[in-house]
C-alpha cells in the first residue's frame, strides 16, 4: 500500500487505488499521514480538518471520519503481511503505516541523507533527483483549509530548496544541459524565487548560453521591481557582474553552501572551484550583554529558534533574519540574550549587540547611523575612517561581514527602517531582533521569520518565581504564588518586581505581596520598584505614548469592555467610529503588541495591558465612558435580538429601542451565523449583562440577557442562563418593571428547573404567577407551561399534567398558536409519562400537526420526540426509532445540545428493546459525549447504562 501526498492526496492498494471518500474524510487522512506512524490528539485533527474553532458538530464527524477510515484500512489491507492500521494511542489516533510507504517521507529521508552527509557527493544528485520525482503537483491536492494551505507552502519551499540543491549536484558532475529544463518549469510557478535564479543563471553559463543567463538576470529583476518594488540580492548582482564581465569560468560551479554551525568550505576536488581565500585576522567582538538572570521555561520558543538556525544550516539562504515581538516586559530581550549565549560558539567571528531604544521613555530612539557607527568601532575601523552617509556606513558594515559567521542581536527595535541599514548581508551570519511590534516588513522583504512571544505558561510563571526566590519559599505558600502569577498576568517584567521585593523582605509572607496585588485599581502602583525604566506602569506607557490620539482614545475605551475579547464591530461602536476607521486603530494597537488579534477580526490583550487601560481612562469625563458604554452594550443588545430572532422567530420577544448613533450591528444575516455570532460573543455578552447591571444600563442588562436565553439554552448552558437572569431580576426590580420581571422569572423557573434545583424552579414560578397582570394570558400560559416542566421533573406528573391544560387554555385565550402546539406536546408527554400512551399518541399527532403548519422546527423536533417515545411503549419500535431519527436531525440542524442528547438517550433504548445492543451503545455513547459538554448531571446516570450494557453483552 502507498499513501501520496506530493500531488493530488491518493491511496494505492495492490489493485489500483481505493477512494478516500468525501472531503472531510480526506482532510482526515490526510491530518493522521502527516504525522504517522505517531499519534495525533483528536482535538488536534479536528484542529487541522475545521480550523481553530471547529463546529459543535465536529467532534461526532471525526469520530465516523475515524471509523470509516478503520473499516477501509481493514478491508484493503487484508491478507497482507505487514497492514497499516489505525489505532488509538497515546492520547490520540496514530494511523500505524511504514512510513516508507508515504511519499512526503520518503522524500524527507532522502533529502536528509544528503543534508546530513551520509552519502559520497558524486550521489547527492541521484538521490535528490529521486526524491524531486516523488512531486506530482501541489502537495495535498483536494484537501482544504488553512492548515492544509500552511503545510502545503512548507512542503513547497523545502521542494524548491531541494531542487536549488539538487541543481548544484547535478553542476558539479558536469551536468548543467540536464538541469535546465527542470529549472525552468519550476521558475514557471516560482518566479520571484532568487534561489532558483541564481541556479538558472549559473546552469545556463556552464551550459555555455551566456545571453540566456544575463536575460535570465534581467527578466528577474524586473519582475521583483514591479511586483515587490526590490532589487535583486548581493550575490545574484555578484553573479551577473561575473558573467557580464566574463570573470566567472566556465566550469565555476559554486560548493553547496556551508552550515552557519560548519567550518569555512572545503577545497573541492579536480574541476570544481578554486578555494576561497582565507579570511584577513580580525577582532571578534562579543557584545552581548550578560545572561538573564535567573532564566527559565521558553522551552518552546528556544526550540523555534534553534529550529531555525538548524534550516539556516541546511540551505544558508532560507532564514538569515529572525524577530521576536511581543508586548513590553514578556521578556523578549531575556530570551534573546539567553538564546544568543547558548549559540555563540557557532558564530566563532563574534557577536555585536545593540539597544536600539524604538520606544525609549525619553529621548528619540537610536538612529541607524549612530548603531553602525557604533557597530564599526567594534570591528576596529578607525573613526576617521567611519563614512558620514547611512548608506556608506551600511555598506562598510556589510563588506567587513562577508565571508564572516556573525551573530548580530537587535534589541528593542522601533520599526523595519530603523533595522534594515543593520541587517548583515552575508549567508554566514544571522542577525536576531527584537521588538514590541511586528515588523511584518522584514517578513515579506527580507524573509524574516517571526517568533510571536506570549506570556508564559502557570508552570513556568512559577519557575520563574522559583528561581529568584527559592524552591522552599515558594513551596511553602503555593496558593500565594498563585495568585501572584494570576495577578501578574504571569508577564514576566512584572512577576520579576514582585519577586526583587520579596527578595528584599525574607521576612515577609508571599501572602502580603499577593493582597498588595489584589486590588486591581491599585495593581500597576504596587508593581512599581522605584526606578522609572522599570516600573510597570512606565514600560507599559513607552509604547502608549508613541500612539496616535485617535488609537490612544480607542486603548483607553477597550477598558470598558469587560469580556475577553472585543469584535471589529463592538470596537467600532465602542469608539463611535465606521469599521474601516476603528480596524486601522485596532491595526496601530496591534503592532504595538497593546492589543493582540488572536483570531481573524477578534481583539484581546492581556489582564495587565487592561488595567494599564483602565487607568488611563479614568482620566477621561465621565460623559465620554458612558457615552461609550452604552454605544457597546448597545451593540450587542441590538445583535443580540436580531440573532435571537433568526433563531427562533416564534418566540415572544421583547422590544428594543431605536440604537444610538454610530453603533455598528454584528452581520447575522442567516440562522447559522446567528448562531456563530452567539457562540463567538458568549462570554462577552455575559460580562456585558453584568456591566449593564452594575453602571445603571438596567434595560440593556436584562434584555440582554432574555436575548441570550434561547441560544443558552440550546447549547446547554445552563448555569450561565441563570447567572444572567438573576443579573436580569434585578435590573428589572430596580427599574421597577413588572412584566420584566414576570418574563425574567419564568426563565428562572425554566432554568432552575434544567438544573435539577425543582424546589427553587418552582419558587421563582410561583413568584411570577403572583405577579403577573390578570389579563395578560400569554404570561400566565408560559408560566403555567414552566410549572409543568418543573412538576414533569419532580415525578409529580398529574400535576404537570393539570398545568399544562391550564396553559393551553391561556394560549388560546391569548391565540398564540405556536404556544398552544407546545402546550399540547407537554400534555402528551405527561400522558406518556402516566402511561396513557395511546392518548399521548393522539395529542402528540395534534401537536406536530400545528407545529409543521406553523413551520417551528424546533417544535416539530419536541414533539417528534415525545410521539416516538409513545410509540416505544406501544411496541412501534421501527416507528419509534423513525420519529427520533427524523427528531434528531432537527436537533442538529438547529445546533441544540442538550435535546440531542435526550433524543439519542431515547434512540438508545429503542434499539436496545430491539435487541440491537450495538446500536444502543453507540447512540448513548453519542450522547454522553453531548452530556460531558453540557452543564447538567445526566452523565451520570447515562455512563450507568452503557456499563450496565456492556455487563449484559459480556455475560
Amino acid at each position: 500500500m502507498e499513501l501520496r501526498m506530493l500531488g493530488p492526496l491518493e491511496l494505492w492498494a495492490a489493485d489500483g487505488p481505493v477512494d478516500l471518500g468525501p472531503p472531510r474524510q480526506r482532510a482526515v487522512w490526510a491530518a493522521l499521514a502527516v504525522d504517522a506512524p505517531r499519534p495525533v490528539p483528536a482535538d488536534t485533527i479536528a484542529g487541522r480538518v475545521w480550523g481553530e474553532t471547529p463546529p459543535e458538530r465536529a467532534r461526532h464527524a471525526l469520530h465516523v471520519y475515524l471509523a470509516r477510515i478503520r473499516r477501509l484500512l481493514a478491508q484493503v489491507d487484508a491478507g497482507t503481511e505487514e497492514p497499516a492500521r489505525l489505532t488509538r494511542r497515546g492520547g490520540g489516533y496514530a494511523l500505524d503505516i511504514d512510513p516508507a510507504a508515504v511519499d512526503v517521507h520518503r522524500f524527507r529521508q532522502l533529502v536528509e541523507q544528503v543534508r546530513t552527509g551520509r552519502c559520497p557527493q558524486a550521489q547527492e544528485a541521484g538521490l535528490l533527483r529521486q526524491a524531486l520525482g516523488l512531486w506530482r503537483g501541489a502537495a495535498m491536492g483536494g484537501v482544504e483549509g488553512d492548515w492544509a494551505a500552511r503545510v502545503r507552502q512548507a512542503w513547497h519551499q523545502q521542494r524548491l530548496e531541494a531542487a536549488v540543491r539538487w541543481a548544484q549536484a547535478e553542476l558539479r558532475l558536469g551536468d548543467a544541459a540536464g538541469v535546465v529544463e527542470p529549472l525552468a518549469d519550476l521558475l514557471l510557478d516560482n518566479p520571484l524565487s532568487e534561489p532558483l535564479v541564481t541556479a538558472m543563471m549559473r546552469a545556463l553559463h556552464a551550459a555555455g548560453r551566456i545571453p540566456q543567463a544575463l536575460d535570465c538576470y534581467t527578466a528577474f529583476r524586473r519582475r521583483l521591481a514591479d511586483q515587490l518594488g526590490l532589487d535583486p540580492g548581493e550575490e545574484l548582482r555578484e553573479l551577473h557582474r561575473a558573467i557580464l564581465n566574463g570573470t566567472l569560468g566556465a566550469s565555476a560551479v559554486p560548493a553547496p553552501a556551508p552550515p552557519l554551525s560548519a567550518g569555512p568550505a572545503e577545497s573541492p576536488g579536480a574541476g570544481g572551484a578554486s578555494a576561497a581565500p582565507a579570511r584577513p585576522q580580525a577582532v571578534a567582538p562579543a557584545q552581548l550583554p550578560l545572561d538573564a538572570h535567573g532564566f527559565t521555561g521558553r522551552r518552546a520558543e528556544l526550540a523555534r529558534l534553534d529550529a531555525a538556525l538548524a534550516r539556516g544550516c541546511e540551505q544558508p539562504t532560507a532564514v538569515r533574519v529572525l524577530t521576536v515581538s511581543g508586548i513590553a516586559g514578556v521578556g523578549k530581550t531575556a530570551l534573546a540574550v539567553h538564546w544568543a549565549h547558548r549559540v555563540a560558539g557557532r558564530f566563532p567571528d563574534g557577536q555585536l549587540y545593540v539597544n536600539l531604544r524604538g520606544f525609549a521613555p525619553r529621548g528619540s530612539a537610536m538612529s541607524p547611523g549612530e548603531a553602525l557607527g557604533g557597530f564599526l568601532h567594534a570591528l576596529a575601523v578607525p573613526a576617521a575612517r567611519l563614512p558620514a552617509d547611512v548608506g556608506a556606513r551600511s555598506a562598510l558594515y556589510r563588506s567587513l561581514l562577508a565571508r564572516r559567521r556573525m551573530l548580530v542581536v537587535l534589541d528593542n527595535a522601533r520599526d523595519a527602517d530603523q533595522v534594515r541599514p543593520l541587517l548583515p548581508g552575508a549567508p554566514g551570519c544571522l542577525a536576531l531582533i527584537t521588538s514590541r511590534n511586528r515588523l511584518t516588513g522584514l517578513v515579506a522583504a527580507e524573509g524574516a521569520l517571526p517568533l510571536s512571544l506570549e506570556v508564559p505558561n502557570p508552570r513556568e510563571a512559577r519557575q520563574l518565581l522559583t528561581r529568584r526566590l527559592g524552591i522552599e519559599r515558594v513551596t511553602a505558600e503555593p496558593e500565594a504564588v498563585d495568585e501572584i502569577v494570576t495577578r501578574c498576568a504571569r508577564l514576566p517584567l512584572a512577576l520579576a518586581i514582585v519577586a526583587a521585593r520579596a527578595a528584599e523582605r525574607p521576612a515577609f509572607p508571599l501572602a502580603a505581596f499577593a493582597e498588595e496585588l489584589r486590588e486591581e485599581r491599585d495593581r500597576l502602583d504596587a508593581l512599581s520598584a522605584g526606578d522609572d525604566s522599570t516600573a510597570v506602569r512606565a514600560v507599559l506607557s513607552w509604547s502608549y505614548r508613541t500612539l496616535s490620539p485617535a488609537a490612544a482614545r480607542l486603548f483607553r475605551l477597550l477598558a470598558l469592555s469587560a469580556g475577553p475579547d472585543i469584535s471589529m464591530a463592538a470596537a467600532a461602536s465602542l469608539a463611535g467610529l465606521a469599521v474601516p476607521a476603528a480596524r486601522g486603530l485596532l491595526t496601530e494597537l496591534s503592532a504595538a503588541s497593546l492589543v493582540t488579534e488572536h483570531r481573524p477580526g477578534r481583539f484581546t490583550c492581556h489582564d495587565l495591558l487592561r488595567a494599564y487601560s483602565a487607568d488611563l481612562a479614568r482620566h477621561d469625563d465621565d460623559l465620554t465612558r458612558e457615552t461609550a458604554a452604552r454605544r457597546l452594550f448597545d451593540h450587542y443588545l441590538h445583535t443580540a435580538h436580531a440573532a435571537a430572532v433568526l433563531l427562533n422567530p416564534h418566540r415572544n420577544h421583547v422590544e428594543v429601542a431605536a440604537a444610538a448613533p454610530q453603533v455598528t450591528l454584528g452581520q447575522v444575516p442567516d440562522r447559522e451565523q446567528a448562531m456563530d455570532w452567539f457562540t463567538a460573543e458568549h462570554h462577552n455578552l455575559l460580562a456585558a449583562v453584568q456591566r449593564a447591571g452594575d453602571t445603571g444600563c438596567d434595560v440593556h442588562a436584562w434584555k440582554l440577557a432574555w436575548n441570550m436565553a434561547e441560544f443558552l439554552q440550546w447549547r446547554g448552558h445552563w448555569s450561565d442562563r441563570a447567572s444572567v437572569q438573576l443579573a436580569a431580576l434585578a435590573a428589572t426590580r430596580r427599574l421597577g418593571d413588572r412584566p420584566g420581571q414576570v418574563k425574567v422569572l419564568r426563565g428562572l423557573g425554566t432554568t432552575y428547573a434544567q438544573l435539577g434545583r425543582l424546589d427553587e424552579a418552582l419558587a421563582y414560578l410561583r413568584q411570577a404567577l403572583e405577579l403577573v397582570a390578570e389579563r395578560d394570558d400569554d404570561s400566565r400560559a408560559n408560566i403555567h407551561m414552566g410549572l409543568a416542566l418543573a412538576l414533569e421533573a419532580k415525578g409529580d406528573y398529574r400535576a404537570a399534567l393539570e398545568h399544562g391544560f391550564q396553559a393551553l387554555s391561556f394560549f388560546r385565550a391569548a391565540r398564540y398558536t405556536t404556544g398552544q402546539a407546545n402546550a399540547l406536546n407537554m400534555i402528551g408527554w405527561c400522558h406518556s409519562r402516566l402511561g396513557d400512551h395511546a392518548d399521548a399518541l393522539a395529542v402528540g399527532e395534534r401537536a406536530l400537526s400545528l407545529q409543521r403548519r406553523i413551520g417551528s422546527a424546533y417544535g416539530q423536533a419536541c414533539t417528534l420526540d415525545s410521539v416516538g417515545y409513545a410509540h416505544h411503549h406501544l411496541g412501534r419500535l421501527d416507528r419509534a426509532a423513525g420519529c427520533y431519527r427524523q427528531a434528531l436531525a432537527l436537533f442538529r440542524e438547529l445546533g441544540e445540545r442538550s435535546m440531542q442528547a435526550a433524543v439519542l438517550t431515547h434512540l438508545g433504548e429503542t434499539h436496545a428493546a430491539a435487541g440491537d445492543h450495538d446500536e444502543a451503545r453507540d447512540c448513548w455513547c453519542s450522547a454522553l459525549t453531548l452530556l460531558d459538554q453540557l452543564d447538567t448531571s445526566d452523565a451520570v446516570a447515562l455512563r450507568e447504562r452503557i456499563e450496565q450494557l456492556a455487563a449484559k453483552t459480556v455475560t
